[in-house]
């Protein structure tokens, strides 16, 4: 998908959620036909001091020798070439790194949210999803349907709407997806709603013009976050694709109380975050295809 080498990397901490995470890579790989690369991180800041050089490279080999194992038996599952890396350092530092190094198209990711699991603890998996350069799927529930049939799509009238809607369509077009637009209006005002209505109306049919069923609904409330993770349960969406930013000029601070993260902390539904990329032209309208 798009001008990246089709590479999907899969962080592995050996925990039953990154497990899962790795289980949700496979049919993205098959149908992308992308390499899985199993990452496991050696956090170095958590050893002793007085630990020898011979005694890191022993841990570092063990762990690939489990990897290694890990990635003959999912080739042997799913039928993609698997490859293994083993990095030092902190946790959202290599795993960012190594997307870069590698040009990787996607990073699929355990997470348990706001609790976090064993290496993704606290903000590490926030700054993954906030800093990498590329799309990030956190994988926070237990169980998942298989396959993808409903992608839920949130929308409102920022500039990256026509980078997310692109991304969808090729999601949709690898799954043999529905797409489910919806906006939540946060206010009633007649000409702002009809504006949003109108806009919303050229991307669904967008969508449309791709062959892909599409639907599309407005909803009233205060907290998108909220509204859009009961819609996804609803309506048994299977990925729900956000931005991480909802402004350019937004810092790094102001993303942790976002409505992106609650939602990736509200669901247990696979998420899809995507970091807008940099606009030079802010003339144009963002349902503009």
């Amino acid at each position: 998908m798009s001008n990246l080498s089709n590479q999907i990397l899969v962080p592995i901490d050996f925990s039953e959620q990154s497990f899962i995470a790795l289980s949700q890579s496979y049919n993205l790989a098959r149908l992308s036909k992308a390499d899985i690369i199993l990452l496991h991180i050696i956090d170095d800041s958590s050893y002793l001091p007085f630990y020898t050089k011979k005694e890191d490279k022993e841990v570092e080999m063990k762990v690939l020798e489990e990897l290694n194992k890990l990635a003959a038996e999912t080739t042997k599952t799913v039928g993609v070439k698997v490859s293994t890396l083993v990095k030092y350092g902190k946790i959202y530092e290599a795993i960012q790194t190594a997307a870069e190094e590698l040009n990787c198209s996607f990073i699929v990711m355990g997470t348990n949210g706001s609790v976090g699991i064993k290496r993704f603890i606290g903000s590490n998996a926030l700054r993954v999803i906030r800093e990498a350069p590329c799309p990030v799927i956190s994988i926070k529930g237990k169980e998942h349907r298989l396959g993808c049939k409903n992608i839920l799509l949130p929308l409102d009238a920022t500039k990256e709407t026509k980078e997310k809607v692109k991304i969808a369509i090729e999601f949709a077009s690898l799954f043999g997806s529905s797409i489910q637009l919806i906006s939540v209006l946060t206010t009633d005002d007649e000409f702002i709603v009809n504006k949003l209505k109108r806009q919303m109306k050229q991307v669904h049919d967008h969508v449309r013009e791709h062959k892909i069923s599409c639907t599309l609904e407005f909803i009233l409330g205060d907290d998108i976050a909220q509204e859009v993770v009961q819609f996804a349960d609803k309506n048994k969406s299977d990925l729900i694709m956000i931005m991480t930013q909802e402004e350019a000029n937004w810092t790094d601070l102001m993303f942790i109380g976002s409505s992106a993260q609650e939602i990736i902390n509200g669901t247990d539904i696979p998420v899809l975050s995507i970091r807008p990329k940099p606009r030079k032209d802010t003339s144009s309208s963002p349902y503009e295809f």
